[in-house]
């Protein structure tokens, strides 16, 4: 059955990827998770020093959309991880792509 990946990509402050990833591990992560949140993978991206990315996998558009809704709405991400998280971004896009489970299992890594 095919999920929907999103693959979140940020531009970040030069100099800070290290530091950023670090607070992407410690704090960004442990807050998708424990929303139910299906993250597959994230890191720096290997072609330059400003970009990072972050994947995630839903069952649905709709799953994506609610998840995301309650969760950049909730007093927990205003009050938590959003602030600093933010204070690295220049800007992000994301795109959503289909993608079958073999698939998803082999992108998954331990960072």
């Amino acid at each position: 059955m095919a999920k929907f990946v999103e693959i979140r990509s940020y531009s970040i402050e030069p100099g800070t990827r290290e530091t950023f990833h670090q607070v992407i591990q410690t704090q960004l992560i442990p807050f998708l998770e424990q929303r139910g949140i299906d993250v597959v993978t994230y890191r720096p991206s290997p072609h330059d020093d400003c970009s990072y990315y972050v994947m995630r996998a839903y069952d649905s558009l709709a799953q994506r959309s609610e998840s995301q809704d309650a969760m950049y709405a909730s007093d927990e991400w205003k009050n938590g991880p959003r602030e600093i998280i933010l204070s690295f971004i220049d800007y992000y896009t994301s795109v959503v792509i289909e993608m079958d489970e073999t698939t998803i299992q082999a992108l998954r890594t331990t960072v």
